[in-house]
């Protein structure tokens, strides 16, 4: 019997590993109006005078990963309230085999020592006594109240599973005048939830797991009593069709087979047909309505213009998905334009590789670019240029004004064939592509070539590429995805870029070479010192198509980053079957080196552990044996589709607990609950729909690692000491302090035995000065 009981234990555990992050309740909406929920959420306000008491269960059946996430929905409804003696106080009990009072409501007089408070709350454990609980408040009221003068109100928050009866005292507590909220987490017992919570049960029982949708409902049901209130007048609050799930032990016949059956005061033994039944966990669903509360969105409006998407996004901005010819402008405005003053000179390949039909599809695309882009306004002036073994300038630029003329112009355009020689044409194109300048400095306008080509160079042109950008040229390119390695070489920047595989597509580029041309390099943060470390989920849910997307825009990332030891140093690892460190922080010296490692990243495919690769960065990259800095700011910026992140949340609070900024990038049309536990604070997170769009928020990120690199870093964080060595800091400096039998500047060297002092200290200077031993 010990060993069936065993086998049940590990089955329900093992079951219950196996989808945490399913929604155990489900609002039936769509995502515009869960985005909605999610803004109402943080828009909502409480400021009037309340008495606000958290009982958290902390007994061992919801044990203490559901305790943690208990604490952050308390500290999350604590950010709509207006803490203060007059208006909202704030106390909290944890309870288990007995409650314990954390701290009573007049305690702390502002929301800061609130949230610090509850978050230094430690797991008990104990059984789950929630009717010894409520009995306590009943008998002794709230600690530090104020009498029931004002409302008073019970966040109860536990899995529902007490072990004693909880139907009288909660119903006495009710008929005193308290407001009960019952916040179920883990797998909840409903049933019980209900028979807790105040009426109607709708509005008065809640999910932790999903904390903003909670304390959307929460601040909903107290704004109708108007207790608290949306921060716009237009917000109001709906019912919405909902899911709740909670996880059940059925029986299940699983067939029959022979037994054996003595019959008493005869021998005899009877041969009959017995069934047998197995135990299984199964999750059954309850429908329910939820009332939640929604503001206009961005997108009610229909901003989009000519058939774009729009797609909210969090405080009231949006952005549109806009169709071919329309996606330069601001909300899919239906004309396209150059405002810049620029020149831009068309390089076309007319050799025999690219072939006629290649050459017809260059001309093609510039005739198209000018009749959509150029006007009579237009402050661009344009030119044409084709090569083969040498460069000719058939269309000079600014010759033509006229936009028909211009056309007619690159009809009359012969293809030539001959040898690719695309470096001779760049040098030639700086020469004398732009006719002779005679306007200089401020007065010139921005040069531009824009190289067309589907074929790989026969000559050599790093060297006249640096040539062109040296005498101030911008170069972009536009080619197959067989030459994009060279077109980068010749650019110097993969933003500048374009590629395409089918020629259905070419003219897709068109809004985006509009935009590079009148674009400005940003720069991110280039003086600040930063320890910046990517991972990419390269498992078989993310596929190798979207992990090259993900390549792509981490190198768009780092082009942001003066690369370089007294800089930025950059990192990447890769996770699916395995961990694996593509490269480390002290690996590449440059940008340029950093940028074509990235490029090799390998796809992995298998299952992947994101909770495993936080590990292996906290332990085998971020490490001053790795080439981590001491005292430099640190951050992790983690790309995934989200399976696989279910045991990531404690390694991340690891990484940030010894000072590495962890930022979350998740992609997909659903944002995982995993991923919110992982995230951690509200600005770690950032939720991509696709991975196409992930360059929509490149901007985002390099925001966060800016403001993350500006942030006073500790020479002791990571711990710099090898081998379990204590650091201490002093003077500006910091030194290790050794375990018996071991010695050096990071305790790395263990001393023959005999000669073994009992601790080792060394001074290390953040500078780079030698280590001086005491």
């Amino acid at each position: 019997m010990p060993s069936l009981l065993l086998l049940e234990a590990i089955c329900i555990f093992l079951f219950s590993r196996a989808s945490p992050s399913l929604p155990f309740q489900e609002v039936h909406v769509s995502r515009e109006t869960i985005g909605k929920i999610a803004v109402a959420s943080k828009m909502m306000w409480c400021s009037a005078a309340l008495d606000v008491l958290f009982l958290l269960d902390g007994s061992q059946s919801i044990g203490k990963g559901s305790f943690e996430r208990a604490k952050h929905f308390a500290i999350t409804v604590c950010d709509t309230l207006d803490i203060s003696p007059k208006r909202v106080r704030v106390g909290a009990f944890q309870f288990g085999s007995t409650p314990h009072l954390e701290f009573p409501l007049d305690s702390f007089s502002t929301r800061k020592e609130v949230k610090t408070e509850l978050k230094r709350m430690v797991f008990k454990g104990g059984r789950t006594e929630t009717g010894l609980a409520l009995k306590h408040l009943l008998h002794r009221g709230f600690p530090g109240g104020r009498n029931g003068s004002v409302p008073q109100l019970l966040i109860l928050v536990t899995d529902g599973k007490s072990q004693g009866h909880v139907a009288l005292p909660a119903k006495q507590l009710k008929e005193k005048g308290v407001t009960v909220f019952a916040v179920g987490v883990l797998f909840p017992r409903w049933e019980e939830l209900h028979m807790l919570a105040s009426e109607p049960w709708e509005q008065h029982v809640l999910l932790a797991e999903q904390v903003e949708d909670a304390t959307n409902g929460l601040l909903s049901t107290l704004s109708s009593s108007g207790l608290c209130i949306p921060a716009a007048p237009d917000c109001r609050v709906e019912a919405h069709p909902c899911e709740r799930k909670t996880l059940e032990t059925i029986r299940e016949l699983t067939g029959d087979a022979l037994c054996w059956r003595g019959l008493r005061r005869a021998d005899v033994v009877l041969a009959l047909r017995c069934p047998f039944y197995s135990w299984k966990k199964v999750f059954v669903s309850h429908p329910a309505s939820c009332y939640r509360t929604t503001c206009p969105g961005p997108c009610d409006s229909q901003p989009c213009q000519n058939g774009g998407t729009c797609i909210p996004e969090e405080l009231g901005r949006y952005h549109c998905l806009c169709p071919l010819a329309f996606g330069g402008e601001a909300n899919c405005a239906p004309k396209l334009s150059v405002e810049c003053r620029i020149d831009v000179l068309f390089l076309l390949d007319s050799s025999a590789d690219t072939t006629l039909e290649g050459f017809l599809r260059a001309k093609a695309f510039v005739k198209h670019f000018v009749q959509n882009v150029l006007s009579e306004d237009s402050r661009a002036r344009v030119g044409v240029a084709v090569y083969n073994r040498e460069l000719v300038v058939v269309v000079p630029v600014g010759e033509y004004q006229d936009v028909p003329d211009l056309v007619r112009s690159l009809d009359r355009i012969p293809f030539t064939s001959g040898p690719t020689l695309t470096g001779n044409a760049l040098q030639q194109a700086a020469e004398r592509g732009f006719g002779i300048a005679a306007r200089t400095g401020q007065n010139r306008p921005r040069r531009v070539v824009v190289l067309f080509t589907e074929s790989h160079s026969q000559d050599e042109v790093a060297g006249p590429a640096l040539h062109a950008r040296a005498r101030e040229l911008l170069l972009l390119a536009i080619g197959r995805v067989a030459v994009r390695a060279e077109l980068e070489e010749i650019t110097g920047n993969p933003e500048h870029v374009m590629v395409y595989t089918d020629p259905q597509d070419l003219f897709a580029q068109i809004p985006e070479l509009q935009r590079k041309l009148c674009s400005r390099p940003q720069t991110g943060c280039q003086a600040q010192s930063l320890d910046l470390v990517f991972l990419l989920d390269s498992s078989a849910s993310v596929g190798p198509e979207n992990f090259a997307q993900m390549q792509g825009f981490v190198r768009s990332c780092a082009l942001q980053f003066d690369v370089n030891p007294d800089v930025t140093q950059v990192g990447l690892v890769v996770y699916g079957s395995q961990v694996q460190t593509a490269f480390g922080l002290d690996t590449h010296l440059t940008r340029a080196a950093t940028l074509r490692a990235m490029s090799q990243a390998p796809y992995l495919g298998g299952a992947g552990s994101a909770g495993m690769a936080l590990l292996h960065i906290y332990d085998k990259v971020m490490t001053v044996q790795r080439g981590a800095r001491p005292g430099v700011p640190k951050a992790v910026v983690m790309l995934t589709g989200g399976k696989g992140a279910e045991d990531a949340a404690v390694p991340a609070q690891k990484l940030r607990n010894n000072g590495i900024s962890v930022l979350v990038v998740g992609v997909g049309p659903v944002l995982r609950e995993a991923l919110r536990r992982l995230a951690g604070p509200r600005d770690s997170l950032i939720h991509v729909a696709t991975y196409a769009d992930l360059h929509y928020h490149r901007d985002m990120l390099i925001e966060w690692l800016c403001r993350e690199a500006k942030r006073p870093g500790s020479l002791c964080k990571p711990n710099p000491c090898m081998n379990e060595g204590t650091c201490v800091l002093r003077n500006g400096s910091y030194r290790c302090q050794c375990r018996g039998g071991l010695e050096g500047p990071h305790c790395e060297n263990r001393v023959l035995r005999g000669d073994a002092p009992h601790t080792h200290g060394s001074r290390h200077d953040p500078a780079g000065q030698q280590p001086a031993s005491f």
